[in-house]
């Protein structure tokens, strides 16, 4: 099942403020947040699609790749249409969205549960960000590219967890569980009071007993991954795909970053790309160009041959309809675009001169002014504005 258009899911439209689409996931997430609605599985699909959206859209740059690119600017990469976002990753990301509601408890989801115990805070691990090379014709047929990518990932020996031999935690001494300190400052307009995140427990209320001494406690080593990644047709150059959930592990059992994958097109030994139009240059000879002929030319998915009409103008251009690329976002191919250039010899024979002096002669080879062809640009513009 494809997913739903987000501006749609949140009910906002494409020139919604920061603020509106803020305030438009939070009437959406307390409508259909789990401890409103326990046991309905169809309204929790829905809160996590309210996330999901939220996620995408309040995020200045997803939100720019999502408008120019829709699904496939910020997961496309991934080919997967399910949501990547569990109940710990919305409360641990957005819980502080929800303000007082449900008393000040996110329904045990994150943050401080209904019996008023905090738990761990969701770490997330760090974006990472590869660049990924494609020909031209990769870009017209997509394409599966395997990369090794360097990167942090869950320690084998304690799981992920940063605990030498199981998960021990205990009470952080100095927040003594809340994961935050308040300080109390005397100023000359009387007391101020500040808080800020543990620096024992780095916000997350609890210490671990034992730390693993492979990963010191963080739950993450560096290491490396193997990873598929599907790239839609019709890519374009410094376009950037998003694959949730394959950047760096996050510490101690952490959601994990995002792995961000920049387009780089090859340069194409035949032609030139024009948005989903390719251009490409012929060279024929003055016999050809006078006389008429055929000619094979390189396609992006093969060879295909042009007929060239007796009396041919240099500059002339022939169009070949859906042989270009694909859009990434609409239907159909582009064109390619032929473009005639009439080869001159640079040296000729003493019989080749005589031939060609005689011929000058030739009323039918004295150019008229009158009947001078357009130029290559003039009809470029009267190709693209048809």
């Amino acid at each position: 099942m494809s997913k739903r258009d987000y501006y749609e899911v949140l009910g906002v439209s494409k020139s919604a403020s920061e603020s509106e689409i803020k305030k438009a996931y939070r009437q959406m997430a307390l409508k259909y947040h789990p401890d409103k609605n326990p046991g309905d599985k169809d309204a929790e699909e829905k809160f996590k699609e309210a996330a999901e959206a939220y996620e995408i859209l309040s995020n200045a740059d997803k939100k720019q790749r999502y408008d120019q690119f829709g699904h496939a600017g910020v997961g496309g990469a991934a080919g997967a249409n399910g949501y990547h976002m569990s109940m710990d990753d919305i409360f641990s990301q957005f819980g502080d969205i929800f303000g007082d509601a449900f008393g000040g408890a996110f329904g045990g989801f994150g943050g401080f549960g209904r019996s008023g115990q905090r738990r761990r805070r969701v770490n997330r691990g760090s974006n990472l960000r590869v660049k990924v090379k494609l020909s031209l014709k990769e870009i017209a047929q997509g394409a599966e590219k395997k990369i090794k990518v360097n990167k942090y990932i869950s320690c084998n020996s304690c799981n992920g967890t940063g605990s030498k031999g199981g998960t021990s935690y205990s009470t952080c001494s100095t927040c003594h569980g809340t994961g935050q300190v308040t300080r109390v400052t005397n100023t000359f307009l009387g007391q101020m009071q500040t808080s800020s995140s543990c620096p024992t427990c780095g916000g997350e209320g609890q210490t671990i007993v034992n730390k693993c001494p492979s990963c010191a406690g963080d739950g993450i080593i560096k290491g490396e991954e193997v990873i598929t990644i599907k790239i839609p047709a019709g890519v374009e150059n410094g376009m950037q795909l998003s694959m949730s959930r394959k950047g760096n592990a996050g510490a101690r059992g952490g959601v994990p970053g995002d792995l961000i994958i920049l387009i780089e097109e090859e340069e194409s030994e035949h032609f030139e790309r024009d948005g989903k139009n390719l251009l490409h240059d012929v060279f024929i000879s003055f016999t050809d160009a006078s006389l008429g002929s055929t000619v094979e030319i390189p396609t992006i998915d093969g060879k295909a041959r042009i007929k060239i009409t007796p009396g041919t103008q240099a500059g002339k251009v022939l169009r070949l309809k859906g042989k270009g690329l694909p859009s990434l976002n609409s239907y159909g191919n582009g064109d390619l675009l032929i473009n005639i250039n009439v080869w001159t010899p640079k040296s000729l024979t003493k019989e080749e001169k005589e031939i060609l002096e005689k011929l000058g002669k030739s009323p039918n080879f004295i150019p008229d002014p009158t009947a001078r062809d357009k130029s290559f640009f003039s009809r470029m513009r009267e190709y693209f504005t048809q």
